[in-house]
């Protein structure tokens, strides 16, 4: 798939083995990070965190990306396969309670061998898919057998703002087709009776953005009337003004309380029991890593 790759729904046909797709990488897996992460889902971070690897580049894009330094200007190192299985089991010893793949899904083909290794030599925790939700479902089925928590977004429900913000006026339909088959895969929620920590299931993740609150209830109102309570959703009011959007008319501030209350009211309102929200300064540059290689 990579030699003329349609891995995504960009399918820019390029030959990954001689220059950079559309999500501006080789065949060659390159990472930004790798770490203990603690700021995910109380279920997925635990008290030990999820054990992150942010990979470089991606197939969406949005304008307002807080990770802009890995998905536009590339930052990261090349790492084999070796390397990527020794920062897995590194994180494993260091008392994570998942591998947490970011934005990995170009690396897709590269990936399979490797995470089936990782499980025959041992790795006992969750992998977890972390994604834009911009994603084939043939892709995914890839996967299947490999991945036990997919945690992927769901931004828009409609073309004109996915053009405008993700260039990807079809990202309501595909991802969509995408979530359909991660729950076909996953199935519902499960966490461990114990520790109450996320063991298999979706969890689906909105980013509400300023001036769009309306669009967040078409996005909730969506995924409730389609999946009820067998996914569990995360409502995120962190959105943070990059730099790059200084001058936008909406996204140059950050989601007023009152627009971000509205939104959950209105998720109550429709029945959404098993969700996630931010409360206070959730908007805030310490939220967002640094990505300066370590591992």
């Amino acid at each position: 798939m990579i030699r003329t790759c349609n891995l995504c729904p960009r399918s820019c046909k390029i030959d990954r083995n001689q220059q950079r797709g559309f999500c501006g990488e080789s065949d060659e897996i390159r990472i930004a990070r790798a770490a203990p992460h603690l700021w995910e889902e109380p279920p997925i971070s635990g008290k030990n965190g999820s054990g992150t690897v942010f990979f470089s580049g991606c197939n969406l894009r949005c304008i307002y990306c807080q990770n802009h330094e890995i998905a536009v200007s590339h930052l990261g190192y090349a790492v084999s396969a070796e390397q990527l299985l020794e920062i897995f089991f590194d994180l494993q010893a260091q008392g994570v309670h998942n591998i947490n793949l970011v934005t990995a899904s170009h690396f897709t083909e590269q990936l399979v061998p490797i995470l089936r290794k990782a499980k025959a030599d041992g790795l006992h925790i969750p992998f977890l898919w972390n994604s834009s939700g911009y994603e084939l479902p043939e892709t995914l089925r890839m996967l299947e057998g490999l991945i036990d928590i997919y945690l992927p977004d769901y931004k828009y429900r409609n073309p004109e703002t996915a053009k405008a913000y993700s260039n990807a006026p079809d990202y309501p339909e595909v991802a969509a087709a995408a979530l359909a088959e991660m729950v076909r895969q996953v199935g519902a929620p499960q966490y461990d009776a114990q520790t109450g920590l996320m063991q298999r299931g979706v969890q689906v993740r909105h980013l509400v953005l300023p001036g769009h609150a309306q669009e967040s209830r078409q996005v909730l109102w969506y995924l409730y009337q389609t999946y009820g309570n067998r996914i569990g959703y995360s409502i995120m009011n962190q959105y943070t003004p990059m730099p790059q959007m200084k001058t936008h008319p909406l996204l140059s501030r950050k989601v007023t309380e009152k627009e971000y209350d509205n939104v959950i009211k209105y998720a109550r309102q429709i029945g959404i029991e098993n969700a996630f929200t931010q409360e206070g300064e959730a908007a805030c540059e310490s939220f967002i890593p640094e990505f300066s290689g370590q591992s």
